[in-house]
């Protein structure tokens, strides 16, 4: 049973078609680079006539007697992205579950340290008694298949990835392709060139599957779109989740080349990516939060028309109250669009009911299985 409802829209599908001019500038890095003709949109499916998420009302869950812990990814609470939905989802459980504010242990990771420091932090938790521990990102991985055996008793959730063998570990998984094919089909009509582009923090597999679904998706919206796309830091350097002045850097790159929407997966640098949007006159998608919501970009939010919404927040949430409940087993494999773990934002209304219409046919069909979104480029 979940613990966040998540409402779907039902609307009429209405095939939104434009006229907008190709740029001729080169160096795009996908094989279609366009014909430099008008942009035309593929037949979009019908939207439903019915909800396809859906989530029974919980019971009353009293989750008082826990002491949670959470150790962050780097940049922690206030990186306007991946953190915060975490630190969002730990909020909600305490307001809901009763939990006290004491009893609760935020801890952060800092750029590019090494396996010590976070198994430091992980056992820290434990030792103290906070139970459970929720480890937010992949980077906890290899620390988990230490710490996490010299405390059995303790529940771990570790976030985007899993420890095979250690039964003490909940893996909270996403099906981050399938809301970013989403991301790439606003992009695609929101678009006034029918060229945009995707900025990622790390060259990564994790952050591949954003840049696999906005690719598939934006192709399936309008074949002939030109798209470009740029990494801040290759795969070991993760400061590019943390380096706001070259996600600027790099999107500036992908706007002299033409792009007019960028869609960024780059955890905190995407400050610096959507400052470099607003410059350039261009519109941005945000990552995981609904950046348009979120103070610590609020300078920069008109340019931000939607967010792919990938639900950290529900994950921890749902992990707590498992928790709180000891039904770890209730749990989803994976948060995907049929259980509401991910979606897209409409906040700032760029986002109108036709759009919502198209977005939703695409949803159903990918919740069918009638699109399968590959999560590898």
């Amino acid at each position: 049973m979940r613990g966040v409802a998540v409402a779907a829209i039902a609307l009429t599908s209405v095939m939104t078609m434009a006229a907008c001019a190709k740029d001729s500038g080169g160096g795009s890095n996908n094989s279609n680079t366009g014909s430099g003709a008008a942009c035309e949109f593929a037949t979009p499916p019908p939207a439903p006539t019915t909800s396809n998420t859906s989530a029974a009302a919980g019971e009353k869950v009293d989750g008082s007697a826990l002491k949670v812990g959470l150790a962050y990814d780097i940049g922690g609470r206030g990186d306007a992205s991946f953190n915060d939905s975490a630190a969002a989802g730990l909020d909600k459980a305490l307001t809901d579950f009763g939990i006290k504010k004491e009893n609760v242990k935020e801890l952060s990771a800092a750029p590019n340290e090494d396996e010590a420091a976070k198994q430091t932090r992980l056992r820290q938790l434990a030792t103290e008694g906070f139970n459970p521990v929720v480890a937010v990102g992949f980077a906890y991985a290899e620390s988990l298949k230490v710490v996490a055996p010299q405390f059995p008793n303790i529940k771990f959730g570790l976030v985007d990835s899993a420890v095979d063998g250690a039964t003490n570990v909940t893996p909270l998984l996403f099906a981050e392709q399938e809301g970013s094919f989403l991301a790439g089909v606003i992009a695609a009509y929101q678009s006034k060139k029918c060229h945009v582009g995707f900025v990622g923090g790390v060259e990564i597999p994790l952050i591949q599957k954003f840049e696999a679904g906005y690719f598939q998706g934006a192709k399936t919206a309008a074949p002939k779109i030109q798209i470009d796309k740029k990494y801040i830091t290759p795969a070991g350097d993760f400061s590019g989740f943390q380096d706001a002045p070259k996600g600027s850097e790099a999107a500036k790159g992908l706007i002299d080349k033409g792009a007019d929407v960028i869609y960024q997966a780059a955890g905190a640098s995407g400050k610096g990516i959507f400052s470099a949007a607003k410059q350039g006159g261009v519109l941005a998608i945000g990552v995981d939060s609904d950046q348009y919501n979120q103070a610590t970009v609020a300078d920069t939010k008109d340019v931000i028309v939607s967010s792919m919404l990938k639900r950290v927040d529900v994950a921890v949430y749902d992990f707590i109250r498992a928790a709180a409940k000891n039904d770890l087993a209730s749990l989803p494999k994976v948060f995907d669009l049929k259980v509401g773990g991910v979606g897209y934002a409409t906040s700032g209304g760029k986002i109108d009911a036709k759009l919502q219409g198209v977005l939703e046919g695409y949803k159903a069909q990918i919740i069918e299985g009638k699109i399968k979104v590959a999560d590898k480029p």
